[in-house]
């Protein structure tokens, strides 16, 4: 039996480096006022499915789903910061540290079980991680604290997630998030407003039509799967950066980087076959 929550991430991780790629190229716009273009889109396509489909847009969770949201916008405009504001590659390798806050959050949030043998794989994409960010000098202190301040919020928005499970429709989650983000980036654009000209309108159209399919694929993959599983998979996004900084940003990385890259995939590949191994011998 294929199992769908692998596939739903996979999918996630596509569309989400679609998205970063058109990030990048209005990093010349207010990273907040990205982030309302972003949400107003989501916002308007998300309540129009919900009404179709007779779905109650508040859903079962109030105080959940409001975590879910605020800790989602956090997240997001830390992520669309350093995407701006640094190579692609080096900003998504920091954004991709949030699998290791998702999954140690999980043991307290969602309650979800990490094997001890699975903190060592974790530890070896973190190294790798590290490695690939420490070679890029071009990156500020600042920098990484957004980064990593990103990631932490994104941990906390995937284990709500996984909390909703069984009890909240994916739309009704995707809904909380630009129900609760548009009036706060919405005051900031108000006085801080940059008006886009020419190809920024279709790339922030592009960034609303990517981020609503992934948001939906990745929110059926934390519903579907323990949380240390596909979090995992979340690392595959540096690949992607990597091919598409260098093909589309002339961003060149050195043997170093390649070697950390190895590293990454080493600790996702060796979650993944430990964590479908236990699967088949944990007592019933």
């Amino acid at each position: 039996m294929r199992d769908k929550s692998v596939e739903y991430m996979l999918l996630a991780g596509i569309f989400f480096a679609l998205m970063n790629i058109c990030v990048k190229y209005v990093s010349h716009l207010p990273t907040l006022e990205v982030v309302l273009f972003r949400s107003v889109f989501s916002l308007v396509v998300t309540y129009y499915l919900l009404r179709k489909h007779n779905i109650p847009p508040l859903g079962n969770q109030i105080g959940t789903l409001t975590l879910r949201g605020i800790a989602g916008c956090l997240g997001l405009i830390g992520s669309f910061y350093t995407l701006q504001h640094i190579p692609l590659a080096s900003a998504v390798t920091i954004n991709y540290l949030s699998p290791f806050f998702t999954a140690i959050l999980g043991i307290f949030i969602a309650k979800q079980k990490v094997r001890p043998i699975q903190f060592l794989y974790f530890f070896i994409s973190i190294l790798g991680v590290v490695l690939l960010k420490g070679f890029d000098f071009r990156i500020s202190t600042i920098d990484i604290l957004i980064g990593l301040g990103a990631a932490f919020f994104a941990g906390i928005a995937y284990n709500m997630i996984s909390k909703s499970k069984g009890k909240d429709h994916p739309l009704v989650i995707i809904f909380y998030f630009p129900l609760l983000t548009i009036p706060f980036v919405g005051i900031y654009s108000i006085f801080h407003w940059e008006t886009p000209i020419g190809m920024d309108w279709f790339y922030l159209l592009l960034i609303g039509i990517f981020t609503q399919i992934a948001q939906y694929y990745m929110t059926l993959s934390y519903q579907n799967a323990n949380l240390a599983k596909v979090a995992s998979l979340n690392y595959l996004g540096v690949i992607y950066a990597l091919g598409f900084g260098y093909i589309l940003f002339d961003e060149s990385f050195n043997l170093m980087s390649i070697v950390a890259i190895g590293i990454i995939l080493l600790g996702v590949v060796l979650n993944l076959f430990d964590t479908k191994i236990w699967a088949k011998i944990k007592p019933k």
